[in-house]
């Protein structure tokens, strides 16, 4: 199915740093999910982009952004620094809430890897407002001390093969005290990357954001 949908390069001003996204909005729009990408990635991501258009297949909005600027992301140490990834994720989310186009979307969000530690303390941060998240092969773990405040429904999925991170999965789901499921994909490695693993990721995701959403109408 091909949507009618208005594709957006953006540019995002956080005090002297500009962050660098993709904006698609499909018509009949029912949210958005902005994705937090895991260490070393950008909105640039095949995966993440993957996900993304069967996201707007089910018409949802995506923004995928560059949560460090180029020369930030030359430092290693800081695609592990869940901090500072969280506040540039909470700018961002409030950047959204005041776009014209999006300011009128429930907002979900998209982790992976490292990415999804700071979707679920910038979750635990909104409340209410964050309405659904997923992560893909991530480390919620890195959020632990947070996730007793997260109130958005939560989705995990973990690769059967990924085994060490399905262990540190089942740690954080068992703090995670809202609405909650852990899907482990059989056959899967920890970046989905055997046929039609990934495949699956996008669907099951697409089906979590939009029957949460429906369910908060």
């Amino acid at each position: 199915m091909i949507l009618d949908k208005k594709y957006e390069s953006i540019s995002i001003q956080l005090d002297d740093i500009s962050l660098q996204g993709n904006l698609v909005i499909p018509e009949n729009v029912t949210g958005i999910v902005i994705f937090s990408h895991g260490s070393g990635s950008s909105r640039l991501s095949p995966r993440n982009n993957f996900v993304a258009r069967s996201l707007q297949q089910s018409g949802l909005a995506t923004l995928l952004f560059d949560l460090l600027t180029e020369k930030e992301d030359l430092i290693y140490e800081n695609r592990f620094d869940i901090d500072l990834l969280t506040q540039r994720l909470i700018a961002v989310t409030n950047w959204i809430k005041n776009h014209p186009d999006t300011k009128a979307l429930s907002i979900c969000y998209f982790g992976a890897s490292t990415g999804a530690a700071s979707a679920l303390r910038a979750a635990a941060f909104f409340g209410n407002e964050v309405k659904a998240i997923v992560s893909r092969g991530g480390r919620p773990d890195l959020a632990m001390k947070k996730l007793h405040k997260v109130t958005a429904n939560t989705l995990l999925i973990v690769g059967g093969w990924d085994g060490t991170v399905i262990q540190l999965n089942e740690k954080a789901y068992q703090k995670l005290q809202c609405e909650r499921k852990l899907e482990i994909v059989p056959e899967a490695s920890h970046l989905f990357e055997e046929p039609g693993k990934l495949e699956q990721v996008a669907q099951i995701s697409a089906n979590w954001f939009v029957n949460k959403l429906n369910s908060a109408i």
